[in-house]
């Protein structure tokens, strides 16, 4: 599953700067944190600060398909549902 933050700030008119200045945070952390492994808290201290339910932020399941990740490769697989 993906994340799509940078989307969503863009789609809320805003920028990383004034993002990171909302958290009380600085602009290179907040990138980094973006381009990392946010946590889950991070995660949902972005969307309070951006005013969206965290499942946002995520990347949504496209119609008729189903995603997974396989437990021994860590690859994302997608299954069209019919």
């Amino acid at each position: 599953m993906g994340l799509r933050i940078k989307e969503v700030i863009k789609e809320n008119g805003t920028t990383i700067t004034e993002l990171a200045d909302k958290m009380g945070i600085n602009r290179v952390n907040l990138s980094n944190m973006i381009n990392g492994n946010p946590t889950y808290e991070t995660l949902e201290k972005i969307a309070t600060a951006l005013g969206v339910n965290i499942t946002e932020l995520f990347d949504q399941p496209k119609n008729n398909t189903a995603g997974i990740t396989c437990p021994h490769c860590g690859k994302n697989i997608n299954i069209k549902v019919e």
